[in-house]
């Protein structure tokens, strides 16, 4: 692949109100020689790398604490990758853990442009032994 083309996936935190069509709408209505692909998640975009960092600045204009991307190693399309190939589809679940995390992402870049420390995430407390047996003494036959 040519080294000035660059493809990536981006990302709509689940707490926006953007959907993938409207980001590849939007994509497709600047006119920049990019190509954009819709999928559950967001979009991937594809093109000479210029137009495509400067379309991703564009595009977090939109939503500027829900809108992420990252370099994808493979082209759109890629027959290695695709579904309609029968391609495989590893680092999916990775990418699914990620989106649900953009939300903590959204919380920590609100409060850095506010000068505020993030709130302390909750940690769970650990079970009691005794409701940990209770628990095991129930399921038991």
């Amino acid at each position: 692949m040519d080294s000035d083309i660059e493809t990536r996936i981006v990302l709509i935190a689940p707490s926006s109100d953007l959907t993938p069509d409207q980001i590849a709408r939007f994509v497709q209505n600047m006119g920049f020689q990019v190509t954009v692909k819709e999928t559950c998640y967001g979009v991937v975009l594809e093109g000479p790398r210029e137009n495509v960092r400067h379309t991703m600045r564009e595009l977090r204009k939109l939503d500027p604490y829900r809108i992420y991307s990252k370099v994808r190693a493979f082209p759109a399309g890629d027959i290695r990758r695709c579904r309609a190939h029968h391609g495989s589809r590893p680092g999916f679940a990775q990418l699914e853990k990620e989106w649900k995390d953009l939300s903590l992402v959204e919380i920590g870049l609100i409060c850095a442009e506010r000068g505020e420390r993030p709130p302390e995430p909750k940690r769970r407390e650990r079970m009691p032994v005794n409701d940990l047996k209770k628990l095991i003494e129930e399921v038991e036959p």
